[in-house]
């Protein structure tokens, strides 16, 4: 499994060290610094089974210097939130682990952690 953290983030730091607990076997992506592309953006939604919006930190200084707040989020409007959040990965939820079994989740709690273990 990959997660992905950023790590001044509390609920990354809490998931790997979950992760170690159970020693569980995974690599760390630092998306800040090793920004995922459109395209693994576009992976990654699709395992999550989540629209751009739904992994979007909309409180964060950039989605407010872009107005995310005024974008609409239908269809039409999924490659214009997908290239912002490529652009500026800081407004990519967090920690999100892709499990082996071709999943995702946004592991934000210790029940999404464990989830992703399971599977």
């Amino acid at each position: 499994m990959e997660i992905w953290i950023n790590p001044a983030c509390s609920k990354c730091r809490s998931a790997l060290t979950l992760l170690d607990a159970e020693g569980a076997g995974y690599t760390v992506r630092r998306y800040l610094e090793d920004v995922p592309s459109t395209d693994e953006i576009r992976e990654v939604l699709g395992r999550l089974g989540l629209e751009p919006w739904d992994i979007t930190r909309t409180q964060e200084a950039a989605a407010k210097e872009l107005g995310l707040k005024t974008w609409p989020r239908d269809a039409a409007s999924r490659d214009r939130w997908i290239t912002a959040l490529a652009e500026h990965p800081k407004l990519i939820q967090r920690p999100i682990i892709t499990a082996d079994d071709g999943s995702a989740v946004v592991a934000r709690t210790e029940e999404a952690v464990r989830d992703a273990l399971s599977r």
